[in-house]
Parts: structure tokens; C-alpha cells; sequence
């Protein structure tokens, strides 16, 4: 597959087609489902901490009445994880999959890489050959090492030291064959407002719990190069992220804060519709054919600054875990 369109970037980043799938399908319900656990398993995790950031810009609780709305967006990179891009594929995992070349295991592309020119041929029982294909190079073919995630969030103080938060992307359609959408809930609660000399204190100490949770669809029915009916991909991602965060907080303009966590995820994407597999040797119709899930947890490193303007704030923060996350948003609050 050489072209990888922008709704599976932003929305699943999957780097599936309907041709890739129906290809897959030649080898048997087993091996396409196996490749394409395999084959996602990475974009799903990058896509699970990219979705899990932003969730604070500072460790000091707003007070009763306080509010923030910010507009955050979140770039998580893969450019040099060489061991997210690309998987061994050894045929003794596989029934009827092959290599045209006679090789008995190669490295392959993951939907984050960019290994092209992979053939495999599919087998029957027998051993006999008949059908061969390419198999899906990733987002780093198309010159993408990034993922990107963006939503409005809003923060509002309550009683003293507890601040709850709210995250929200409305449904959009892209290109009439895509849709996404995301929601999320948190709380934080910054235990320096307990203490009796709190406001003499330089810095604030908080806990953060935020839940987001990622759907989307992606509907290829329309396509030419694949007979069958109401073929789509419908994926789903529900993550936590659990925060120790500390922040200066008594300079006028500009603050900073870091934190720990840990981050925990799990995606599902289902391929749904009906498949109609007029080649290989499983010339057949298969109807919703597999879903593939996959669960993400890790610890991560945060650090960032903010800058405030009047009512205007504008932050910027480093996200350190098994993928980096860059966050920059763009906040209008009142305390």
C-alpha cells in the first residue's frame, strides 16, 4: 500500500486499506488476523500516550470558581524507534503465508515504518502456489514520524484544593468515509492547599486522574478495488493517566512544572462489513472477520513551562515515556 490517507492518520493510524485487507484475506482468516495484530500493535501504542497527555499545565488547584479552557494539541514522535517500525515475520507462525523469496523469517513494516517491496505468496494446504502480494509499508513511507492529537479542554476550581477537568472533540467527518471523536473526565487535587502556610509556599504539590477515551470509523465500502458491503474499520481508545505533579507558582509571568506517571491504555479495532475473496485458495465471503485489541501501560516524565498574559496563558511540556510527546496549548482562564 503506498498511499495512507490523512483520516488514518488522525483517527486510527492504522495505515489499512481496503485493498491490504482483502490481500490479507487471500492467506485465511488466521494469518490476516495474526499480521495485523502485529502490524498495529505500535501505532495503537503511540496513538494511547499521545491521547493520554495535556491533562495538566500546573501542580496549584484553581480556586472555587476558577476556570481554564485551553485548546491542546499533542505530537508523540517515533522518528528513531527503529524497534516500533518493523516486526519479524517468521512463516512457522503462519498457515498458508510465504516469502517469494524462500527466506523463513524477515524483518517487515509496522504501521509506524516504512519497509516497501515485501512480497509473500499464499499457499494452500498443499504447499501450491496461488497468489502473491505486497505487503503494507507504514506512516514513515508517506514521510510521517509523528502522531498527531488534539482537543479542547476546560478546568474549573471547586472546593479548596480539588479541580475537575473535561476534554471534548466533537464528531467530525472527514472526506464523507471518516469520523472521530474523543471525551475524557479528570480530577486534581492539590494537597498544599491543606497545609496552613499555603500561600507562602513556593511551589504546589497535586495528584491528577484524567480518563480519555478515542472512537472513530473509517468506511471504505465505496471502494472499487474490493467487492462487498458496508466495509469499515471501527476503532476505540480508552486510556488513564495517574500524575505526581509539583510546579513553581509565585512568579508573575512565567511558571514551570514537571511530574511523574503512569500511563494505561487499550485499543480495539474492528474490521467489519463483508469481504468477498475471489483469489487465493479461501475463495470465500467473510462477514465482520476479526477485531484485534491491544493493552498499553508505562511509566513517563513530564516537564513544561507556562507563560501568563492577562487572561491569556500559553504552555508548553515534554512528555518522556516509551513514546515522547511534545503538548503546546493555547489557554484562557480566570482565577
Amino acid at each position: 500500500m503506498r498511499k495512507i490517507t490523512t483520516l488514518v492518520i488522525l483517527v486510527f493510524s492504522v495505515g489499512l486499506s481496503a485493498q491490504s485487507l482483502n490481500d490479507l484475506l487471500t492467506s485465511g482468516l488466521n494469518d490476516a488476523e495474526r499480521f495485523t495484530n502485529a502490524y498495529t500493535a505500535p501505532v495503537t501504542e503511540a496513538a494511547i500516550y499521545s491521547i493520554s497527555n495535556g491533562w495538566y499545565n500546573s501542580a496549584d488547584a484553581k480556586p472555587l470558581g476558577g476556570f481554564e479552557i485551553s485548546i491542546i494539541g499533542n505530537f508523540t514522535g517515533f522518528k528513531n524507534k527503529t524497534d516500533k517500525k518493523s516486526f519479524e515475520l517468521n512463516i512457522n507462525d503462519y498457515e498458508n503465508l510465504r516469502f517469494t523469496d524462500g527466506s523463513t523469517s524477515r524483518q517487515v513494516s509496522t504501521a509506524l515504518g516504512d519497509i516497501e517491496g515485501v512480497n509473500v505468496i499464499v499457499t494452500d494446504e498443499n504447499g501450491i502456489f496461488s497468489e502473491q502480494f505486497e505487503l503494507p509499508a507504514g506512516l514513515a513511507a508517506e514521510d510521517f514520524n509523528f502522531i498527531p492529537s488534539g482537543y479542547l479542554q476546560a478546568s474549573v476550581g471547586l472546593i479548596k484544593g480539588l479541580e475537575v477537568k473535561a476534554r471534548f472533540l466533537p464528531k467530525i467527518d472527514f472526506e464523507d468515509s471518516a469520523k472521530i471523536g474523543m471525551f475524557g473526565a479528570g480530577i486534581q487535587y492539590d494537597f498544599t492547599k491543606l497545609m496552613p502556610a499555603d500561600k507562602l509556599l513556593p511551589v504546589a504539590i497535586s495528584a491528577v486522574i484524567g480518563y480519555t477515551g478515542l472512537n472513530g470509523e473509517y468506511d471504505f465500502t465505496d471502494s472499487d478495488l474490493v467487492d462487498g458491503e458496508n466495509q469499515r474499520i471501527d476503532a476505540s481508545f480508552n486510556t488513564w493517566n495517574f500524575s505526581a505533579v509539583v510546579s513553581t507558582r509565585k512568579i508573575p509571568v512565567i511558571n514551570f512544572y514537571g511530574g511523574l506517571g503512569y500511563i494505561t491504555g487499550k485499543s480495539d479495532i474492528d474490521v467489519l462489513g463483508s469481504y468477498v475473496v475471489t483469489s487465493g485458495p479461501f475463495q470465500t465471503t467473510y462477514t465482520d472477520p476479526f477485531s484485534v485489541s491491544n493493552n498499553v501501560s508505562g511509566v513517563t516524565a513530564n516537564i513544561g513551562t507556562k507563560i501568563k498574559m492577562g487572561f491569556f496563558r500559553i504552555n508548553v511540556g515534554y512528555n518522556i515515556g516509551e513514546f515522547n510527546t511534545l503538548t503546546a496549548a493555547l489557554n484562557f482562564g480566570f482565577r
